[in-house]
């Protein structure tokens, strides 16, 4: 490109426009993955939906492949592209709240720290992920789970609207009363269908204070620990939330120091209601298989939505896979067991999440979400590695815990939060018997897929 088409672009736009020749230029095509290296020929850092529109234009005028980018938290780097055009939203990050309706509203490019800090301002909270510094907009677009899934539901059962650019243009509300069909594909159907420059969510009384408990054992004591685990996770209240976790243990002061970075089997178990609530399902799993060490403390929710991020920082390289199960059988723990202490990285998982309760009382037709609603796990492999070396040995290592779990899981396919670019035929299996009516409704919003660096769904 010509520094003269790049000044054509960033005369059209509020924000800036950042090109391979600018200062500013490697900082700002940098992802969250650091194995994933993109050179694009163009940045469109946009401060506004009319910047979106235009960047759109521009991408379409001059033949360029567009890829969107929130949080850049995309594992397989669908957040940049080579040679083509990025729409970066990190700049709209804005969060207002409406506490008396219990309503907020996030720009497209807010993030997870940035929607807590806001909500939690007024004692509330929108269910989300784990991590603060992953994006709303991907999060959100493919479904979104943590903490608060079981009192609360996915991210996308709490869209009340949102605001898309499409492919043409066009600056669109999305909701149940207006372009009904595209507020069903967005909500679990990924960036297929626009950009989505803002999120209404509503929200639900939380914290300030929560607590928090971690229980680890052994990797000796694996199976006892998951057959535990089977009997007493989905018997907990809506208000309690246990994480079933294979990892190494962290080197933080809550741990002794000779269990730092030891591989192991964890339940973490977050409260958020009564914090004697908490302390009888501690006890109880205390009392049912002592572990090699515990902790328990309160601290605001602010603080839990952050425990994960310093494991998860910038610049680690990393790879994942996902799949559900429909419970902790036999043969699950079996594979589980077998294939944890192969992993080669200290910062690689196994998380294993619940899902009942809120998420199992939405209508499954109700979103395009392709996981279905009855209670059952999704478990994310994921290597996150601190250095290149460890990558390929994880990331077989991943691919070896899901081949050994597939026979075991449901057959609804895999979250597409956690579809890595290598796996195509694994999106229409995600969306099952959604899948063709997703594919109408892309080819009505988006007919010549300009949105396709994603789980992507073809238009019909």
């Amino acid at each position: 490109m010509s520094s003269g088409t790049i000044e054509d672009l960033r005369a059209s736009m509020g924000g800036p426009v950042i090109g391979p020749d600018d200062a500013d230029y490697e900082d700002a095509r940098r992802l969250w993955n650091a194995d994933i290296d993109r050179r694009p020929a163009v940045i469109a850092r946009c401060t506004s939906a009319a910047d979106v529109v235009a960047a759109l234009a521009y991408a379409r005028e001059n033949g360029l492949e567009i890829a969107v980018r929130g949080g850049a938290h995309s594992i397989p780097g669908a957040s940049s592209v080579d040679d083509g055009l990025v729409i970066d939203l990190s700049a709209m990050n804005q969060v207002t709240v409406d506490p008396e309706a219990r309503r907020a509203r996030a720009g497209g490019g807010a993030l997870l720290g940035d929607l807590d800090a806001a909500t939690q301002a007024h004692g509330l909270a929108a269910p989300a992920g784990t991590v603060s510094h992953t994006g709303v907009g991907g999060l959100t677009l493919g479904g979104g789970m943590g903490w608060l899934t079981r009192i609360g539901g996915l991210s996308i059962d709490n869209m009340v609207s949102a605001e898309v650019v499409t492919a043409d243009g066009r600056i669109l509300r999305a909701s149940d009363d207006e372009n009904a069909d595209l507020f069903w594909a967005i909500r679990g159907g990924g960036g297929n269908f626009g950009v989505v420059t803002e999120f209404e969510f509503k929200l639900h009384p939380v914290g300030p204070m929560v607590r928090l408990g971690i229980l680890f054992w052994g990797l000796d004591q694996g199976a006892e620990m998951m057959r535990l685990a089977r009997e007493v996770v989905p018997a907990q209240p809506r208000t309690i939330n246990i994480v079933v976790a294979g990892l190494s243990a962290p080197p933080e002061p809550f741990v002794p120091a000779e269990f730092h970075m030891r591989p192991g089997y964890a339940l973490i178990v977050v409260g958020l209601g009564a914090p004697e609530e908490h302390d009888a399902v501690m006890a109880q799993l205390r009392e049912a298989l002592p572990p090699l060490w515990d902790f328990a403390d309160t601290l605001p929710f602010v603080a839990l939505q952050k425990m994960l991020d310093e494991a998860n920082d910038w610049g680690r390289f990393a790879y994942d896979k996902g799949t559900y199960l429909p419970d902790l059988t036999d043969g699950v723990i079996q594979a589980v067991t077998e294939h944890l202490p192969a992993k080669a990285s200290p910062l690689s998982v196994i998380l294993i999440f619940r899902l009942d309760e809120a998420y199992s009382e939405v209508a499954d037709d109700a979103t395009a979400w392709g996981g279905g609603r009855a209670p059952c796990y999704s478990v994310f492999i994921i290597a996150v590695c601190p250095v290149p070396e460890l990558l390929p040995p994880d990331r077989a290592w991943v691919r070896s815990v899901y081949d050994a779990l597939k026979p075991h899981s449901i057959g609804i396919g895999s979250y597409v939060n956690a579809i890595s670019d290598d796996e195509p035929d694994r999106v229409r299996a995600a969306y099952g018997a959604k899948y063709d009516r997703l594919a109408q409704i892309k080819r009505e919003y988006d007919p010549d897929n300009i949105f396709h660096r994603n789980a992507n769904i073809k238009p019909a």
